[in-house]
């Protein structure tokens, strides 16, 4: 009768305790957070001739958000700019509105122009 070894089950990762599990994850996330880019004026004055051609026609837009260290893409319609607050309100496919703040907007693109 041989050794009864009980293989992988021996090695899995079962041993971990939650708290250390829930440390690996945010330790890979942070490993995964980029910094937010740094535009200059000539950037952000050409983001505002996008934004202003697109509301004016009617075309849909990609906007790049910086979102606490993640780049997220939302595209859909511009629906309202609230230049009091710096706010740009985007209607996406679903049509459900998403506020953006302008000065998270790291990249803005004009798709059917």
């Amino acid at each position: 009768m041989g050794i009864r070894d009980r293989g992988k089950m021996k090695w899995q990762s079962a041993f971990f305790m939650p708290e250390q599990m829930k440390m690996i994850r945010e330790a890979r996330r942070e490993d995964l957070k980029v910094s937010k880019p740094i535009l200059d004026e000539y950037q952000i004055e050409e983001f505002e001739e996008k934004i202003l051609l697109a509301m004016e026609f009617a075309n849909q837009v990609k906007l790049k958000v910086w979102v606490d260290g993640f780049v997220n893409e939302y595209i859909g319609f511009l629906h309202r700019l609230d230049e009091f607050n710096k706010v740009i309100y985007l209607e996406d496919e679903d049509g459900e509105m998403k506020k953006v703040r302008f000065s998270d907007v790291v990249g803005v693109q004009v798709i059917g122009e």
